[in-house]
């Protein structure tokens, strides 16, 4: 993030509780302890490709939410869709 925006950034992303996309499962929003200016944030969604990519354009939300936070990004290191390769869960 731009210096000292990365509060505003968080807050501008992530959907409202009422807002939540069909099929999004989980958002995460990751913050660098020794730099709170790298955010990372991704999220699970329980579908197929086609039906991520009509619930990222249900009312344009993601695209507004993309905009909405343009201004604080400073530069991104990442940024595409991923599928599970493993799941393990350790109890």
């Amino acid at each position: 993030m731009k210096p000292g925006t990365a509060e505003q950034f968080i807050e501008n992303f992530r959907p409202p509780d009422d807002e939540v996309p069909g099929g999004w499962k989980r958002f995460f929003t990751l913050r660098n302890l020794a730099d709170e200016d790298e955010v990372i944030t991704f999220g699970l969604f329980d579908g197929d490709l086609d039906q991520l990519n009509a619930s990222q354009a249900e009312n344009n939300a993601y695209e507004e939410r993309i905009k909405a936070v343009e201004p604080f990004i400073e530069s991104t290191g990442t940024s595409g869709i991923y599928e599970v390769a493993v799941d393990l869960s350790i109890d």
